[in-house]
């Protein structure tokens, strides 16, 4: 989750999206990556985003997000993993992102080194409900299939 906010650049994904409000945060604020780095770490038993990236060290302040999925990814493969696949979901009431979508999934792939039919982004409005729905903040959800390289499925 992640605050919005006027004055600040809006990033999901990789990409930038017009509009009168922005994610706030100590990196560039990409919700949608943020969740993928948690998930795959997660998978993986590699602690979350914020021990590999704490928010406390100036190296990563408004750093390029991909920049972090890059080194999460290295992480899961240095430990003998393969992502399968990720499936991830952004709540937003305002902008409406369908039509960055195939951007974003062609940016992930492209940082990731994986397929692009291996990642899956959908968007929602919260109804406006909930701060999300007021438009004060973002939040994004993922889930990711990972598995150990040379294992078998019993």
């Amino acid at each position: 989750m992640h605050k919005l906010s006027e004055g600040y650049n809006l990033t999901l994904g990789g990409i930038n999206i017009p509009h009168k409000k922005g994610s706030v945060g100590h990196s560039d604020a990409d919700v949608l990556i943020h969740v993928i780095c948690d998930a795959l770490l997660g998978a993986a038993n590699l602690r979350d985003i914020g021990y590999h990236f704490p928010d406390s060290d100036p190296k990563y302040k408004d750093i390029d997000s991909k920049k972090l999925l890059i080194q999460v990814v290295k992480l899961i493969r240095g430990k003998g993993y393969s992502i399968g696949n990720i499936d991830s979901t952004v709540c937003l009431q305002e902008p409406k992102i369908k039509s960055f979508i195939p951007d974003m999934i062609e940016c992930l792939s492209e940082t990731m080194n994986m397929e692009q039919d291996g990642i899956s982004i959908k968007a929602t409005t919260t109804e406006k409900m909930g701060f999300a729905g007021r438009e004060e903040g973002i939040e994004a959800y993922a889930v990711v299939l990972i598995y150990k390289n040379g294992s078998r499925i019993k």
